[in-house]
């Protein structure tokens, strides 16, 4: 910015949209820090584990709603400036006005938005390919906040925003990483329990009651369940031996504590 252009008075309604801009945005920051979280504690069974609560899939989709509401408002803001034009254009195709802040921004929400979108595709044989699609939120989450400390950084409020950026930030980016780290240096670490003795035989039962078919168990263990087109989950009661890694790494991550592994005896 040239000293001239500093020096152009901003006017009061400006300076308003602005201050809507911010606070939108800022929880806009907050519910997607909270929804990263929650959904990564809801699909390892954590909650279960620290509360004894089963942890409900409505939680995180209701906070992922409040992210895309929060952070549309925040897009449609720009809209209503007047001595700095935004137009729709440039509130939907990234790299359009030329400024990069903008255009990951952009693209960050336009991926939250599809990965929402698809979540109505999730059943049948299209739900593996829906699971690795909505892990695509996790890229959409580091571009938002890389967005997010950019835009602080260009407005001058890298000092107001900075501690409780940084508070927030370091959860999801901290449950990121275990999501992602091996069983076996989690057991180590002391957050989940360590695997026991496989058995020779192996049963699996699946409580029709509780289950509501989320389709994680399918994401971990495919060979072993799958969920029909019709929605109902189906799986095979007794897996080879070569799949029980896998089994007891889906009844780990069940949401909902449906699954039940018990050893034969005969």
């Amino acid at each position: 910015m040239s000293p001239s252009a500093a020096l152009v008075p901003v006017s009061p309604h400006d300076t308003g949209i602005a201050e809507a801009a911010a606070l939108s945005g800022r929880l806009t920051y907050l519910c997607m820090c909270l929804t990263l979280c929650w959904g990564v504690l809801a699909a390892t069974g954590w909650v279960r584990r620290f509360s004894g609560q089963d942890a409900l899939r409505t939680g995180h989709v209701l906070l992922a709603a409040f992210t895309l509401a929060t952070g549309t408002v925040h897009g449609l803001t720009f809209l209503f400036l007047e001595d700095d034009p935004f137009g729709v254009a440039d509130l939907l195709l990234p790299f359009y006005d030329g400024v990069p802040r903008h255009a990951i921004g952009i693209a960050g929400l336009e991926l939250v938005l599809a990965v929402s979108v698809t979540a109505g595709l999730r059943r049948g044989a299209r739900e593996a390919r829906w699971l690795r699609f909505h892990q695509a939120g996790y890229l959409a989450v580091g571009l938002l906040a890389v967005h997010a400390w950019l835009g602080a950084v260009s407005s001058g409020h890298l000092a107001v925003v900075w501690l409780a950026g940084i508070t927030l930030l370091v959860p999801p980016v901290l449950l990121s990483v275990l999501r992602v780290l091996p069983a076996a240096v989690l057991a180590r670490a002391g957050l989940v329990t360590p695997p026991e003795a496989e058995p020779s035989a192996l049963r699996v039962d699946v409580d029709s009651h509780r289950c509501h078919a989320y389709g994680v168990c399918q994401s971990e263990a495919p060979q072993v369940f799958q969920l029909g087109q019709d929605g109902r989950l189906e799986y095979e009661e007794r897996p080879e031996a070569g799949e029980v890694p896998n089994v007891r790494a889906a009844a780990r991550a069940c949401p909902m504590r449906a699954i039940h592994l018990l050893g034969a005896t005969r």
